[in-house]
Order: C-alpha cells, then sequence, then structure tokens
C-alpha cells in the first residue's frame, strides 16, 4: 500500500508540473481522471478497447456527435444530405480545421480514415461493410455510397473508431496520436498515465481546463482513496461507496443509466431451455428488485427485454413476467420437470457484478426446484467458450448497445450466429423489416413488438439496465455520461 501511495505522488507531482504546480498549491489548470486498464494503443482504428475510446475521444474527432440526450451534432461536418432513396449521404466538411501538426484536414483525410477503418486490421471493418464506395467530391466535401438501405446509417459516424486521422502519421498513431481534437497529446507512460495539454487551435470551442491527466489506479478501493485525499478529480464508483461519499464536504455522486442491458443469457439449443415453459418459469422465479439492490445497491434499473430504459425506442415489458415463484414451479410442471432440474451456470470471473448476480439467481432458482452448477471461469476462456463457441446452458453478462435499437437487437437474428440467437426465429421478419422503414413512427412500432415478443418468449431473462457512476471532486462541473465509450473532457471545468 505505502509504494501505491508513493506512486500516486510522483505522478500528481507530475502532472502539477504542466502548470508550475505542485501538490501542495491549489492545482486548477490540471483535471486528473482516474482508469483502471491501460488502453491498447491510441489508435482509434486498430482496437475495439473502451480504454483507448475513453482517452482518444479528447485527441480525435468525428463527422458528427453524439450528446449525452442522444442527438447527433455537427463535428468535423459543416452538414451533410441524405440522397432521396437513402443509398447516399454527402458530409460537407468545416474549412480551417487543423489536425496537430499544422495541416488542414481536408476532404481526402476523410476517404483515408474510413478507407482504413474498413481495411484489414481494423476491428470495426465488418460495420462498415455496407458501404461500397467513397468518392471525394470536393476540397471540402466527400460522398459515400452503401449496397443495401440503412435508415440509421447517420449514427455510424458518431462512433470514437471513425475519427478522422491524417497519413502521414498513420504508422505512429499507436504511440503519438495526431487528431483534430479539443486535447493535444503529450506522453503516454504505459501503466501509469497519459497526459494530453489544451489545442488552442482547436476549430471549436476551447477545452475549459489546460491540462487533461489520465492515472492509471487499476484498484477500485485505491481509486476512491485517492478521490477522498484530493490526488484525482473524477472517478468511477459502486454503489457501496456512494453513502461514504456523500458525506464528504468535498465530494459528490453523479449517477446515469448504461447503454447496456445485463442478462441471464438461456441457450436455446439446450433441451430443457428450448422449452418456453423452462425459461419463463426461470424468469418468473428470479427477484430483479432484490438481485438489484443487492448487487448494485439499487443503482439499476429492472428490464423486461433487451433495450436500456435510456433508448429513445424502450418500451416497459417488466409486467409481462413478474416475479411469480409458484407460477413459476406449476410451469415447470407442466413442462415434465416437477421433480427438479439441473442447469450449468458459467460465470465471468473477471466481472463481479457477474458473479455476484449469478450466485443470486442460483439462489432465487433453488426455491422453484432448479439447481445450478456454478463454474466461474476467466474472461478469455469466457469469450471462447460461451460468447464465441456457444457451448453454455446459462450464463450472466451485460451486453452494450449501439445507437439504434437495429444494431442490439439483430443478435437474435436466427441466422446471426450470436450465442444468444433464437433459433426459431421467432423475430426474424420484424428485424428485416425494421432497417428498411424509413417513417420513424412506424419503426419505433417494429420495436415496439420485439420487445414484447422477447419479453413473452425469453429467450434471455432479462435483468437491468446497471448505472455508471461516478465520484467527482466538489468543484467539478460540466461532466457528463454518454451513450457510447467517449467522455467529452473539454466541456469539464473548476467552478469558482
Amino acid at each position: 500500500m505505502r509504494k501505491r501511495i508513493a506512486f500516486l505522488l510522483i505522478v500528481v507531482l507530475m502532472l502539477g508540473n504542466l502548470t508550475g504546480c505542485t501538490k501542495t498549491e491549489p492545482v486548477q489548470d490540471v483535471l486528473r481522471v482516474a482508469y483502471s486498464t491501460d488502453p491498447q494503443g491510441l489508435d482509434p482504428q486498430k482496437t475495439a478497447a473502451v480504454a483507448t475510446f475513453n482517452i482518444t475521444g479528447s485527441i480525435y474527432d468525428t463527422l458528427l456527435a453524439i450528446t449525452p440526450d442522444w442527438k447527433i451534432e455537427n463535428r468535423l461536418a459543416e452538414d451533410y444530405t441524405i440522397s432521396p432513396d437513402g443509398m447516399e449521404i454527402t458530409f460537407n466538411l468545416k474549412k480551417g480545421v487543423k489536425f496537430h501538426n499544422g495541416r488542414e484536414m481536408k476532404a481526402e483525410d476523410v476517404k483515408y480514415s474510413f478507407d482504413r477503418l474498413k481495411g484489414e486490421g481494423s476491428p470495426k471493418a465488418g460495420d462498415y461493410k455496407n458501404i461500397t464506395k467513397i468518392e471525394v467530391t470536393g476540397d471540402y466535401s466527400v460522398k459515400f455510397t452503401t449496397a443495401n438501405l440503412d435508415v440509421e446509417l447517420v449514427k455510424a459516424f458518431t462512433y470514437p473508431w471513425t475519427a478522422i486521422v491524417p497519413a502521414e502519421a498513420a504508422d505512429t498513431l499507436q504511440t503519438n496520436p495526431i487528431g483534430t481534437g479539443a486535447y493535444k497529446f503529450v506522453e503516454w507512460i504505459p501503466q501509469q498515465q497519459v497526459i494530453l495539454t489544451r489545442n488552442d487551435d482547436y476549430f471549436g470551442e476551447k477545452a475549459k481546463i489546460k491540462d487533461l491527466g489520465f492515472v492509471l489506479i487499476p484498484d477500485a478501493t485505491s481509486q476512491f482513496a485517492a478521490l477522498q485525499v484530493g490526488d484525482i478529480h473524477i472517478t468511477e464508483i459502486t454503489g457501496n461507496q456512494v453513502k461514504s461519499l456523500e458525506q464528504s464536504a468535498n465530494l459528490k455522486v453523479y449517477t446515469e443509466p448504461m447503454n447496456a442491458v445485463q442478462i441471464l443469457a438461456l441457450n436455446n439449443n439446450n433441451k430443457a431451455l428450448s422449452d418456453i415453459r423452462v425459461r419463463q418459469a426461470i424468469a418468473k422465479a428470479i427477484n430483479k428488485d432484490a438481485l438489484i439492490e443487492t448487487v448494485v445497491w439499487g443503482y439499476g434499473d429492472k428490464v423486461g427485454a433487451h433495450l436500456p430504459i435510456n433508448y429513445p425506442d424502450y418500451v416497459d415489458t417488466n409486467n409481462v413476467m413478474p416475479y411469480d415463484p409458484e407460477g413459476a414451479k406449476n410451469l415447470l410442471a407442466e413442462a415434465g420437470y416437477a421433480n427438479g432440474l439441473k442447469l450449468e451456470l458459467i460465470l465471468p470471473k473477471s466481472y463481479q457484478i457477474h458473479v455476484d448476480a449469478g450466485q443470486i439467481i442460483a439462489d432465487q432458482l433453488s426455491k422453484i426446484g432448479i439447481t445450478t452448477d456454478i463454474k466461474i471461469i476467466e474472461w478469455g476462456q469466457w469469450l471462447a467458450d460461451v460468447y464465441n463457441g456457444k457451448q453454455y446452458e446459462m450464463t450472466v453478462v451485460a451486453l452494450s448497445g449501439r445507437l439504434d435499437s437495429y444494431y442490439f437487437l439483430k443478435r437474435y437474428h436466427s441466422q446471426s450466429k450470436d450465442f444468444i440467437s433464437i433459433p426459431t426465429g421467432d423475430i426474424d421478419q420484424l428485424l428485416e423489416q425494421s432497417v428498411k422503414e424509413r417513417d420513424a413512427a412506424k419503426r419505433q412500432e417494429i420495436f415496439k413488438q420485439i420487445q414484447q415478443t422477447l419479453a413473452e418468449k425469453v429467450p434471455v431473462v432479462y435483468i437491468q439496465t446497471p448505472h455508471k457512476t461516478f465520484g467527482l471532486a466538489k468543484n467539478v462541473e460540466g461532466f457528463r455520461i454518454y451513450p457510447i465509450d467517449i467522455y467529452e473532457y473539454k466541456n469539464v471545468y473548476f467552478a469558482k
């Protein structure tokens, strides 16, 4: 522990020296943010790691941006137009935008960045295969053409991996990122820290705080301790830490629902779980309110289908399969399991929220005659065996979403090969219809039908939308949670 404290003091002194201050002075020109996992490089098109995007979102810009309220805004784009048939989208770019190396960004940079995103070695290439042609139509205009109609294509240009990068710096972006963002890269010491400084040539509103330091503190308890003594200004916290934080005069809590759904996945290819009565019995046996209160100290919202509660298309289906242990027993008996049923429950060791939820679920299932054989495995093995291999009976995990309901729900299509796809194809037609429906109201009605079907058929048991909860220094303002894996630190400031 002494070594950990000494390390934190060294990092704080280093960050303080960016403004000529030491820890003994009040530092208001450095924002210090704790993070628990080192980024997998700083090239946004060569990784799928959230840890990378949390940092690179301040270094790079995208054509469009998403607000905390799910609204799309122009960023590098001045405006955009969509063709009448919906198969083309043309962006007109802002003029005078400069990369951190001083060169003006133009349409050729947009084409290069998206060709790179779609190319070999890009983890997100598959998400953009529908884009079949990218044409530079002027110094400040670029047109994208798709093979098939995608009525929500515009949202695909807001994600952090669509960052616009300069070709001349591409080979060194992993360790020396150059973008157009509100902050410029200064230093990355792996397993220690990342330091950024304000881009005073930024085309938009300048960052309110001069220097931004990300401090690696892998342990959640140490992060909380660092927040309490003032070594950091922002850190993610757990529900059990909220009460003590709220009692501090120098700290405050900020929490919002995540863009994710925690589920008890049920392998519908299993003989017992292929019976809808068994799946419905399992759903009715789970007391979600008690689980949420115990596992995340109440910082979660129960759901009845596979959309988070903050989604624009979300509808409340919690009453379709309410908590009803007696009803669950009756359904099991009808399905031929009056004398009980044994199922294996695999839990990913790296995620305590899923391990804890799984253990509570196992206890609740035991009350209706279902015995669970719990196996806790490493995350890598879970990905190989469960996510990729589909070798499981039950598992608990959270699935994060995108900005469009279709991309969240398409994993259920019978041909998706996802580990929770529905073999019987109950919502295949609705999914196929949704991606072609250009009328927003009709599209929303389709997603309502999908959620109702999922709640009734119970291909998996939907548990909750967990919350993201942060501890902040009392004077930190402007920090928000976004629907995707970014934080706009340029909007954060110290209140006077």
